[in-house]
């Protein structure tokens, strides 16, 4: 049985972060990850040609229906990187409310290969919602607690962005020049920003090197090539990854043991200290137990599989759950609802073309409910916003003489608002253990309810009435839904942004976490993962991982180096 001063539970975005400030704090650290080790010669698929990819790079539908009936309802799955995701064979879930999409990366990494890096902090209006509109509880901690984390992980991680100025989404003092506008959204911009001066188009940030540092450069990062080819992976390293930045970085201080094929099945207690003591891991290929042990225990597989371990990991002394004398562990499951999704043709420009192919979108910041309460419904959205020219240059791809015609010449040029909206925390949307069925490997499998009470629907009514109107007012035509409130494929979830499972809170009777997102029931446990929101806000919620995820390794690293722990 090896020893280590900290486990840390998943390789991806936060636990990539944990396990690079605890090792350049001197802890010998052990990773433990269920999936694959990435090796991006071998999975990266970003350099393969067009006519090196099967089937125009689609899963075939027999295979999307066997393998991939929720992975493969996402625009980044492809062919040539389906490896990078866990099938739905693989990953059993029972989901409550017939709604919810639960993906899942399925090597070294997770989620943070494939994910859209839009990296926006959350406001200081953000951590004071629960208390001041009544729900759910009290942030234990406020902006200027984060802000300097936030400061740490942008200048890292390489946030090309944008000082836009504005409360609802601050600023950062590290940012690489953002990428540039093309001519439909600086007339959008112009349009909307004239007609309406509280809602504003900003350039995405986002996490791809728009230049690189020589930091970066020492961990083997390169320049972004603005191909839109990250969710292929990307072998220069310019799109923040934890295999691209902080596990190198973990490794370059000798002090970390990363094991992948490594289920971690239960999380051992000792009731007389009070204290985890270690976790069990059973091999992904032969099924062989062993034991690891260590002084602390981090939790980073996300807001689904961490509040499944705790429940998984119940003993005599906490028979509801490990962690949960609170009953919260697997409550006020959040995610970004979505619904709202419309398309508008912006009039003349025709004799525009932009140059290369640009990482983000562009975005219109949370405006409602901001700064006071304005509306009958609570909290707000954000739109992200796509643009480009139909045809040329294609959305799509096909053959034949009919498609090679109509692709000859460009088409007009589009704008498309997607919502992003908050999603408030609610008891009884949950995750929970299967009472009876279990995965290949024999563990529970989850049981997942996400439902949308009367606020969201509200929102999504607004959002849709809001982006109608802008587009109308805009002078824009041709105005479409993709998606609305009102049809019943809409997506109400799925935005790969669980959350809130094992929520902060300043009282252990209503919450898992303190401020530190350090267990309230045992001192060495800690969560970072997407688990520990305690409101979901709108913006895209990684960085705020990022940020919370090293200002608790280094807390509790701290507090080992100072023999508390």
């Amino acid at each position: 049985m090896a020893q280590f001063d900290a486990i840390i539970v998943g390789s991806g975005m936060s636990g990539g972060w944990v396990a690079k400030e605890l090792c350049e704090r001197g802890l010998k650290v052990l990773m433990l990850e269920r999936s694959k080790d990435t090796k991006p010669e071998r999975d990266y698929s970003d350099h393969l040609h067009p006519w090196e990819k099967d089937y125009f790079d689609e899963i075939s539908p027999e295979e999307k229906r066997r393998n991939y009936f929720v992975q493969g309802d996402t625009y980044a799955l492809k062919n040539s990187n389906k490896h990078l995701w866990m099938t739905d064979a693989d990953q059993p879930y029972v989901n409550r409310s017939g709604r919810f999409k639960w993906r899942r990366g399925n090597r070294v990494g997770g989620k943070s290969l494939m994910w859209g890096r839009a990296s926006y902090r959350l406001a200081p209006h953000d951590f004071e919602a629960n208390k001041r509109d009544g729900e759910g509880v009290d942030w234990p901690v406020r902006y200027d607690d984060i802000a300097p984390w936030y400061d740490r992980v942008e200048k890292f991680v390489g946030i090309a962005g944008n000082r836009d100025g504005l409360d609802q989404l601050p600023d950062g003092p590290h940012y690489l020049p953002a990428y540039e506008y093309n001519c439909a959204e600086t007339a959008f911009k112009t349009k909307l920003e004239n007609l309406y001066p509280k809602r504003n188009l900003i350039m995405g940030r986002t996490a791809n090197l728009k230049r690189v540092t020589e930091e970066q450069i020492a961990l083997g990062r390169g320049q972004c090539q603005s191909r839109h080819l990250c969710h292929y992976g990307c072998s220069y390293g310019a799109y923040f990854s934890s295999v691209s930045a902080t596990l190198p970085a973990a490794k370059k201080t000798g002090n970390l043991t990363l094991l992948s094929e490594s289920i971690v099945t239960k999380v051992h207690y000792d009731h007389d200290t009070n204290r985890v003591t270690g976790v069990s891991v059973k091999n992904a290929s032969d099924g062989l137990i062993s034991k690891y042990t260590a002084k602390v225990v981090f939790l980073n597989s996300g807001a689904i599989a961490t509040p499944m371990l705790l429940l998984n990991s119940a003993n005599e002394y906490m028979p509801n759950g490990l962690a949960n004398r609170s009953d919260q562990v697997g409550r006020n499951l959040m995610d970004h609802a979505g619904g709202v999704m419309i398309e508008a043709r912006v009039p003349g420009l025709t004799d525009r073309h932009s140059f290369g192919r640009r990482p983000i979108g562009t975005y219109i910041p949370r405006y409602r409910n901001f700064p006071e309460q304005e509306e009958p419904y609570k909290r707000g959205w954000g739109y992200q916003v796509y643009s480009g020219r139909i045809r040329w240059g294609g959305w799509k791809q096909g053959v034949g003489q009919a498609f090679k015609d109509a692709n000859r010449q460009p088409g007009d040029w589009v704008v498309i608002l997607d919502a992003f909206i908050e999603i408030l925390p609610q008891s009884e949307n949950r995750v929970s253990l299967h009472k009876t069925k279990t995965d290949k490997w024999g563990q529970p499998i989850a049981e997942i309810d996400l439902r949308l009470g009367k606020n969201e629907q509200a929102l999504q009514n607004a959002a849709y009435e809001d982006a109608i109107d802008i587009f109308t007012e805009s002078g824009f035509t041709n105005i479409r839904d993709i998606q609305n409130p009102k049809n019943s494929s809409a997506d109400t979830g799925g935005r790969n942004h669980e959350m809130g499972t094992a929520r902060m809170g300043r009282n252990p009777k209503t919450s898992v976490l303190n401020a530190w997102n350090q267990s309230h029931d045992i001192p060495n446990l800690f969560i970072t993962d997407g688990s520990f929101m305690t409101s979901s806000a709108c913006q895209n919620p990684s960085l705020t991982y990022m940020a919370f995820s090293a200002r608790a390794a280094n807390h509790a690293a701290d507090l080992l180096q100072g023999g508390q722990l």
